[in-house]
């Protein structure tokens, strides 16, 4: 039985507040922490505490998403050991910026275990990218490619997005999303992740937010770069610029109550503030 992200939110996120020392020591007390990683710097020694505190019990001592916690999730918490991210600003098989890996410690993951550590300061969530790129000796040897460039949108219309509806059938979209975009389609129980772990493809209706941000150029980003360590590839070799906005417009027609969290927390704001 799978247990639902959105319960897992806030127990994830309470148990490594309370438990994250315990778990560190006890790790650290087994086999302790990569001998490769060598002499830490600064950033990387106040990294390694906060990780310990924070991180250790999903993605594990040795970062390779084995924690104490990692059998209880779905999907599986990132192993930071191959250097593959979901979330990047950059192309497909490249490493992420830091200021990818800042964004996704800040937002967190929707629909996963990961919550926002936008509670931390921020020199706390760039001393945790700093140790984080410790696990993997690709952040030694390699440089992250640049970000690719996401052009202007162009205005939402019916026109796009019937354009967009003909594109997700022709590239097979709906394989994986299903016909309506429920993430129902005929080959969603056979895919699994660069792990061998078993992926359910997003259901583009609801809500309106995705794994990596909520705007539309978090989208069309996304299109572009593919998601790293999943079966969704990058489609900017494929598609035009205009053709991937059409995609972007038609997947915001699927979601029959976009906008509304973005009005719902305005009036809760409102009515918390008396205005």
């Amino acid at each position: 039985m799978r247990i639902r992200p959105q319960i897992l939110y806030c127990s994830i996120l309470l148990i490594s507040l309370a438990t994250g020392v315990a778990s560190a020591q006890n790790a650290g007390a087994s086999s302790g922490y990569p001998v490769a990683q060598g002499k830490l710097t600064e950033p990387e020694h106040r990294g390694k505490g906060l990780y310990r505190r924070y991180c250790v019990g999903c993605h594990g001592v040795r970062g390779d998403g084995n924690g104490e916690n990692a059998p209880y999730l779905d999907p599986k918490p990132r192993d930071f050991t191959q250097a593959t991210f979901k979330c990047r600003s950059t192309a497909s098989g490249s490493l992420p910026l830091d200021s990818d890996l800042y964004a996704t410690i800040t937002r967190g993951i929707h629909a996963s275990g990961m919550p926002s550590w936008n509670p931390l300061p921020s020199r706390d969530r760039s001393d945790l990218i700093a140790y984080i790129k410790t696990f993997s000796p690709r952040f030694h040897e390699e440089q992250p490619g640049p970000a690719l460039p996401i052009p202007a949108e162009p205005p939402a219309s019916a026109e796009s997005t019937q354009r967009g509806a003909a594109v997700f059938q022709d590239m097979n979209c709906w394989s994986c999303h299903g016909k309506d975009g429920r993430g129902n389609g005929p080959s969603a129980h056979t895919l699994t992740d660069s792990r061998g772990y078993p992926i359910t493809p997003y259901d583009l209706t609801t809500g309106s937010r995705f794994k990596c941000g909520e705007s539309d150029r978090d989208l069309f980003r996304d299109l572009m770069t593919g998601l790293d360590g999943t079966p969704m590839p990058s489609f900017t070799d494929a598609l035009k610029p205009d053709q991937l906005w059409d995609v972007v417009h038609y997947i915001r027609s699927l979601q029959t109550n976009h906008g509304q969290d973005g009005e719902a927390a305005m009036v809760g704001s409102k009515t918390e503030t008396g205005k």
